[in-house]
């Protein structure tokens, strides 16, 4: 029995902390999902989840090399930025006449792409704690799926009551992006840990800040365009 107590607080750390870092990732499965069909949401949540837990196991496996890859971190920050331009557009951005399945898949995929790319970081203190446990692994991070479903729930239900907030969303994906953007292994060896650090809340404000403005400058677009099919 004594035997076991590590790994059981092992399993526990390592559930903890893949709740503590999954809030982002809760904000993106949310975002994704609120323009689903109130029928397919759960199924979105769901299987954005699972998405996010087996990319979160195949990275903490390559994290090291993963981490140490040249221009990983600056391609996913740009990916994230788009991403979070695409979920403040939300449904108004899709065609009429896409079906319900369709729609499903894109909503996993969004979450598929910013998870992938927001897992990167979140994955060194996960195998800190795992080290080369893969079955501990695999055990915590999938016990936490419904809790991530339940967060997800949770803010999709405060995205619907309080559409200011898919605004905040957005921002906070652009602050994430803008992070990793100045964290990249090439940047570090250009320019140095002292003036990276610098600057590493100026750049994530401003990407913040610029996907709140891109977002509104093309919902004004959409709008706009709306209009005119509509007069025509």
């Amino acid at each position: 029995m004594e035997s076991l107590a590590p790994d059981l607080l092992k399993l526990v750390q390592i559930i903890w902390i893949n709740i503590i870092l999954s809030g982002d990732n809760a904000v993106v499965i949310a975002m994704a999902c609120r323009g689903l069909p109130e029928s397919k949401q759960r199924a979105g949540m769901i299987l954005g989840a699972l998405v996010a837990v087996a990319l979160r196991i195949v990275f903490t496996v390559l994290v090291a090399t993963l981490l140490s890859t040249p221009f990983l971190k600056i391609v996913g920050g740009c990916l994230l930025l788009w991403i979070a331009v695409k979920l403040v557009l939300g449904e108004e951005d899709e065609g009429g006449g896409v079906k319900e399945t369709d729609r499903l898949l894109h909503a996993v995929r969004t979450i598929a792409i910013a998870d992938a790319v927001m897992s990167l970081d979140n994955v060194l203190a996960i195998a800190a704690v795992a080290k080369d446990s893969t079955t501990l692994l695999i055990v915590g991070l999938a016990i936490s799926i419904p809790l991530i479903v339940a967060g997800a729930a949770l803010i999709m239900a405060l995205l619907t009551r309080f559409p200011i907030l898919v605004w905040a969303g957005a921002a906070l994906l652009g602050w994430v992006a803008g992070d990793m953007l100045v964290s990249d292994p090439w940047l570090v060896g250009m320019l140095g840990d002292a003036v990276l650090h610098r600057i590493e809340l100026p750049v994530s404000a401003l990407c913040a800040a610029g996907v709140v403005a891109l977002g509104i400058v093309l919902t004004r677009r959409a709008a706009g365009e709306h209009a005119l099919k509509h007069q025509a």
